[in-house]
């Protein structure tokens, strides 16, 4: 007869099994959770795209990744994707959402006029391999011209649509603040209701 002194310690009985295992779950999750949560405020969140005004780069209804960790809107360069806040003055009445995505055309500093359908920063025509050749520019930037070129004013960028013709930007409401850039477009995940990676 085997004394109860020397036999090892008690199995934990099922209830208590299940009750740890619902516990170390409950707890995988909340960690996720957590993590996913911390992920999306701090370092990439995404995004879709609500509008056509960055086709053909950015299709109605794809969805992009926003790198926000690591990023400072005095990085931001000429030709930039970045996702901003709804500036106060946008009274264009046709997006959707408090957050828009434009591309980068003019740096704080820099000058910027167009003149028959091309734009020109600083004095030097814009390359824009992005655009469309046969895609028509629509309207012109306002009250700007070779003679007197608009300067962007300090911590303020000058973005466009891709779109150009029909797109609601810097033509319409002005230059963006750089404190209102959420982030830097880095990736695109989906596509025409597809998987499809590409990385700007």
């Amino acid at each position: 007869m085997t004394d109860p002194a020397e036999a090892g310690p008690a199995e934990p009985g099922p209830r208590r099994r299940w009750r740890r295992v619902l516990i170390e779950s409950g707890a995988t999750v909340l960690v996720a959770v957590l993590l996913a949560s911390v992920i999306r405020t701090f370092v990439f969140q995404p995004f879709f795209i609500p509008s056509g005004s960055m086709t053909p780069t950015l299709g109605v209804y794809d969805r992009i990744l926003v790198q926000k960790a690591f990023f400072s809107w005095h990085d931001v360069r000429e030709g930039d994707i970045v996702v901003f806040s709804r500036p106060p003055l946008e009274n264009c009445g046709q997006q959707d959402g408090d957050d828009l995505v434009k591309r980068v055309i003019a740096l704080p500093g820099q000058t910027i006029y167009s003149a028959s359908g091309s734009i020109y920063v600083n004095g030097r025509l814009l390359a824009e391999p992005y655009l469309p050749h046969a895609d028509p520019l629509g309207p012109p930037v306002p009250h700007a011209s070779s003679q007197h070129p608009y300067r962007v004013p300090p911590g303020e960028f000058y973005v466009l649509g891709d779109n150009r013709a029909d797109s609601c930007d810097s033509r319409y409401w002005g230059p963006i603040t750089g404190s209102s850039i959420i982030g830097k477009v880095v990736l695109t995940w989906w596509r025409n209701s597809l998987p499809d990676f590409h990385v700007f």
